[in-house]
């Protein structure tokens, strides 16, 4: 969205807070042994205290709170008391809701207890993608160079992008213009981040896999040629400089 006055921004920190404090701490409840159900339902009551409700499940009728992916799982996790974390599993949870008719994202992958599969440095290229990326927005900027961005860097860290989930303009709906900020670049996409909007940039990055496709679930997606998959993603406001980082509660690169 185009923030036009302060009472917008407030609105907008408001939940970017709220989704940011409730991805960090459902974070750090993750236990081996605990159901990805349970983790979700504990993620459902602090957006409850707060008066926010769940993006996807408003949304889309999404069967969860929030969406929880382990290990070759890419995104959109069903949340599960058959599922239950391991040691050295790749988590994924990704938390959006609206607030008082403002809306805002955020995501992060981590590992559960020690790195026992060698996650880390999937983790961390994400991360560190991720952050590199944001801070080379700003106004005028074209979204098809921060595409370029995050290709470039996966491929120095011996990674690949997933090409078919993207970020994505938030703020009065969970999905907005621009509809897709890819994690590679479109050449004939001449579209450019403007000053005062509201955006989700998030990066997919993966070990094998270049395109995500949908279990017969009808949610989770998985990559098209296995291996693991890692994002993390803000909500942002976008300025003539640095962004504004809306989401920085979730601690993601601490």
């Amino acid at each position: 969205m185009s923030i036009t006055k302060e009472s917008e921004l407030i609105g907008m920190k408001k939940i970017s807070e709220v989704v940011g404090t409730t991805l960090k701490l459902m974070r750090e409840y993750a236990k081996i042994g605990m159901s990805t159900k349970e983790l979700d339902e504990y993620g459902g009551n602090i957006l409850k205290s707060y008066g926010a409700k769940s993006a996807p499940y408003q949304t889309y009728g999404f069967p969860g709170y929030s969406c929880i992916s382990v290990n070759e799982e890419a995104a959109h996790g069903i949340p599960s008391e058959k599922k239950i974390l391991k040691e050295g599993d790749l988590i994924n949870i990704d938390v959006s809701a609206e607030l008082n008719g403002f809306w805002s994202d955020n995501g992060g992958s981590f590992i559960l207890g020690k790195d026992i599969n060698n996650h880390q440095p999937l983790v961390d290229a994400s991360k560190q993608i991720l952050y590199k990326a944001i801070h080379r927005i700003k106004g005028g900027v074209k979204i098809s160079e921060i595409g370029y961005l995050i290709e470039t860097e996966a491929k120095k860290s011996g990674f690949k992008v997933i090409k078919n989930l993207a970020g994505h303009g938030v703020g009065r709906s969970l999905h907005e213009e621009p509809e897709n900020i890819l994690n590679y670049r479109v050449r004939t996409n001449q579209k450019r981040f403007k000053k005062n909007t509201t955006v989700a940039i998030e990066t997919f990055i993966s070990t094998n896999s270049t395109i995500a496709i949908e279990l017969n679930d009808g949610w989770t997606l998985v990559g098209n040629k296995g291996g693991y998959i890692t994002q993390h993603e803000h909500t942002i406001l976008v300025t003539d400089s640095t962004p504004l980082i809306l989401t920085e509660s979730n601690g993601i690169w601490n």
